[in-house]
């Protein structure tokens, strides 16, 4: 009988949320479709999963929800990074996030570039010695775009859906309205009559939540979670976690896990991590328990409510699937 593949055995995760791991779900051949890290994941209006890799043999690599590669494009993108799907008129479009040519662009789902958000030097908001490495955007329902500048200056950037510049806020540092590594932003439609912004101070372990004017609101801790974008699906909020607190205490490097938010946004899951436990109603350290994954990097829920995870810096491994149990 054919033996199951290592960690397709254990199901993973905890309460209502548990999951049968697919590690070799969206393997190909490494020779043909390459991958170096696999930065961020989407899936579009038909369905079809949308992967970014800094690898510019095939930046964009198109999946179904079998695993079987559709196509890829892209050669342009040296540093891949963030990827978000937005609609508009019955059409699906992306912006991708590139920190290495410090670029934000908006192209078709089979690569036609339609427009370059103007660099924040241009713009008269950073000056010359400011860095700007844009990591993730995010699209309102009124198609205004926030750019997440979280590898350069900690700024989160307003355009209107021409890409013209409205405002910023945020920036480095330690205060409630700043940012530790400001890696990903999201719009958070589940209360319709009050949009909101949620965005990732990965070093302060924490999602911080703004109006979408740039007013700081509150903060989800994330106690020893170095968590990627939140990603919205339904009620919950689901989110990669890149490392645990544990790789700061030496005892791990590939400590990565995912997490999962109910409505209220209390952590419910921790698939591949250890259970969340309140004490006093304080949610308490969190750090990997099952040695599946190496820094998650982005999540994808598709209509099932299965998780397909991104890795960085994993030995250039392709996406695992996480099966809805």
């Amino acid at each position: 009988m054919k033996s199951k593949p290592q960690g397709e055995a254990q199901l993973i995760g905890h309460g209502s949320f548990k999951y049968r791991p697919h590690p070799q779900w969206g393997n190909l051949d490494p020779g043909k479709t390459p991958v170096n890290n696999c930065h961020e994941m989407v899936m579009d209006s038909k369905g079809r999963l949308i992967m970014i890799t800094d690898e510019t043999k095939n930046n964009i690599i198109v999946y179904d929800r079998s695993g079987k590669l559709l196509t890829t494009w892209g050669t342009s993108f040296p540093g891949g990074h963030g990827l978000t799907v937005t609609k508009e008129g019955g059409e699906d479009f992306l912006f991708i996030c590139d920190t290495t040519l410090s670029t934000v662009t908006k192209t078709t789902v089979d690569g036609k570039v339609l427009l370059e958000l103007p660099h924040p030097k241009m713009l008269g908001i950073y000056t010359e010695t400011m860095a700007y490495k844009p990591t993730e955007s995010a699209v309102a329902p009124n198609g205004d775009i926030y750019v997440a500048d979280g590898y350069g200056s900690q700024l989160v950037i307003q355009f209107n859906h021409k890409g013209e510049y409205l405002r910023h806020f945020g920036g480095r540092g330690n205060n409630e309205a700043e940012f530790d590594t400001a890696h990903g932003v999201a719009v958070d439609l589940r209360d319709p009559k009050n949009p909101t912004l949620l965005i990732t101070s990965r070093g302060h372990n924490s999602f911080k939540r703004f109006t979408l004017d740039g007013k700081y609101l509150s903060t989800i801790f994330l106690p020893g979670a170095f968590v990627c974008r939140p990603v919205f699906h339904g009620e919950n909020i689901y989110a990669g976690v890149c490392w645990s607190r544990l790789r700061y205490l030496n005892q791990t490097d590939n400590s990565g896990f995912v997490t999962i938010l109910d409505k209220n946004d209390k952590v419910i899951s921790n698939p591949g991590g250890t259970a969340p436990k309140f004490i006093n109603g304080k949610l308490q350290l969190m750090v990997q328990a099952v040695p599946l994954f190496k820094h998650c990097h982005d999540v994808c829920i598709d209509n099932d409510k299965n998780i397909y995870v991104c890795q960085w810096n994993a030995g250039r491994t392709y996406p695992i699937k996480l099966e809805r149990v």
